[in-house]
């Protein structure tokens, strides 16, 4: 029979593009649920911040913050900071980009993620936060 566990992270960003490799703690999550099988939803309830995977090294993540400057500039115009006067119209553009959530199969109580692949979350505010994760796991 199936059973929904839920679980909460508490994170702790810089901001700024900071990039935090969260797969032992969605691991450890996971573990606790004492589920073998089914799928795990990883949900950051923010809209300027968002979840991915990547190689968690030091080059990638270089790459992916320039990635997201080239793409969507802090110092461009945006509607929302002359609406707002906030200056994070860029951290919601950028969030927007990768999305607020990531699903990910486990079985035999093992995320499926390759050799290489860690989840990582990325805080595109303009200044440091405390942040909940929401990890959603079904299975049996």
């Amino acid at each position: 029979m199936s059973r929904v566990v839920t679980a909460t992270l508490s994170l702790h960003t810089r901001g700024n593009a900071d990039i935090l490799d969260i797969t032992e703690q969605v691991a450890g999550s996971l573990r606790t649920s004492g589920l073998r099988a089914g799928i795990l939803t990883v949900f950051c309830p923010s809209s300027t911040s968002a979840l991915t995977t990547v190689e968690y090294e030091p080059g990638c993540l270089a790459d992916l913050r320039r990635l997201f400057d080239e793409i969507l500039p802090a110092d461009r115009d945006y509607a929302h900071n002359a609406r707002w006067g906030d200056g994070n119209g860029h951290s919601h553009a950028r969030a927007a980009l990768l999305g607020a959530s990531l699903t990910i199969p486990f079985n035999d109580g093992r995320l499926t993620l390759g050799t290489w692949q860690q989840i990582i979350y990325v805080d595109f505010d303009t200044r440091p936060r405390s942040r909940q994760i929401v990890l959603q796991m079904i299975g049996e």
